[in-house]
């Protein structure tokens, strides 16, 4: 691996004939105007010694203020992504109402170099998606989760 490692959980529910996933929006000025394969499943990086599936439900909790049953994810493997960040991912069936999102805040230097720091959301915000819609949105790796999915669930 030549990257970092990740963990995460793909939520999702049934609606009509089909599933939707809650996927979020990475905060701060750099991904503020981005939109098409900006969004990601909650995830983050496991503490030292952390179990993956631990990690994803922390950070899912963290990026999102909901709580997800450790007991009720099912397994989606892994995705690398471009820069080499492998992401492990979980499915879990169950409901998030967007306006509800409390995500921890990072300090990062923008405009880069500048010596400024600002405090900004680790996401800007949740959405519900139909698989289609979030395979556009998604990260190109990631969207590799949302035919994982439909195999797990059996539904499109």
């Amino acid at each position: 691996m030549t990257g970092s490692a990740s963990a995460g959980i793909l939520l999702y529910r049934r609606r009509g004939s089909g599933l939707e996933v809650l996927i979020a929006h990475p905060g701060g000025p750099f991904w503020a105007r981005r939109d098409r394969g900006a969004w990601s499943i909650p995830k983050g990086e496991p503490e030292p010694g952390e179990p993956l599936r631990d990690a994803a439900c922390r950070e899912f909790a963290e990026e999102t203020g909901g709580v997800v049953d450790p007991a009720a994810l099912v397994s989606l493997g892994s995705v690398f992504q471009r820069a080499g960040k492998e992401v492990h991912a979980w499915a879990a069936e169950g409901d998030f109402e967007p306006s509800e999102l409390r995500c921890n805040t990072i300090e990062i230097e923008w405009p880069p170099r500048s010596g400024r720091v600002q405090t900004i959301p680790e996401i800007d915000r949740v959405a519900w998606y139909p698989l289609d819609t979030a395979a556009e949105k998604l990260n190109p790796a990631q969207a590799a989760l949302l035919q994982r999915l439909r195999g797990v669930v059996g539904s499109s």
